[in-house]
């Protein structure tokens, strides 16, 4: 018997609205979601019930550290399997932000998936494999900082390191 740990997403800044709503934008992601919240599912867990996507959305997750991991041995099996459970059991929104923001991160939240590949592939293609300062990428694509925050938020091949953003580089689970 292990007692469940309560633990709260602050979100203080108007772009970390963007993982949070990504989250849960589709069935797949909603379910697994749920999943992960009442138990601890391995990647090949995830895949046999919610398909690549699921696999997919789990990266993503992962990205953005809205999950834990730890390792866990199955019977019959030589190497032990990393096994992922939801990290947050609440959310609290604690941010004041003008109207253009909060409309800003909300069009980026739910920009249909065409729009936003093109915006991601020009961060992605300014960034270069050596990653870049942030106020740099932002003064070259002519973007608000909240408007950039907002969309490498949501990505799930860019991350923000410090003050720069980089190319996100999933870690196998193996």
């Amino acid at each position: 018997m292990s007692a469940q740990m309560h633990r709260i997403k602050v979100v203080n800044d108007i772009s970390e609205l963007v993982p949070i709503l990504r989250a849960v934008d589709s069935q797949v992601k909603l379910k697994l979601v749920q999943r992960l919240a009442d138990a601890w599912l391995t990647g090949e867990d995830v895949e046999r019930e919610f398909g690549k996507e699921g696999a997919k959305a789990l990266v993503f997750f992962e990205k953005l550290k809205l999950i834990d991991t730890r390792w866990v041995a199955r019977e019959g099996r030589r190497q032990p399997e990393k096994s992922y459970h939801f990290y947050y059991s609440t959310v609290n929104i604690n941010t004041t932000a003008p109207l253009a923001e909060v409309s800003e991160i909300l069009a980026i939240a739910s920009m249909p998936e065409k729009d936003y590949q093109k915006l991601e592939k020009r961060i992605f293609d300014a960034v270069g494999d050596p990653g870049r300062f942030f106020s740099d990428v932002a003064e070259e694509l002519g973007m608000t900082p909240t408007r950039l925050k907002g969309l490498v938020k949501r990505s799930d091949k860019l991350e923000y390191r410090g003050h720069r953003i980089e190319r996100f580089h999933a870690i196998p689970a193996t």
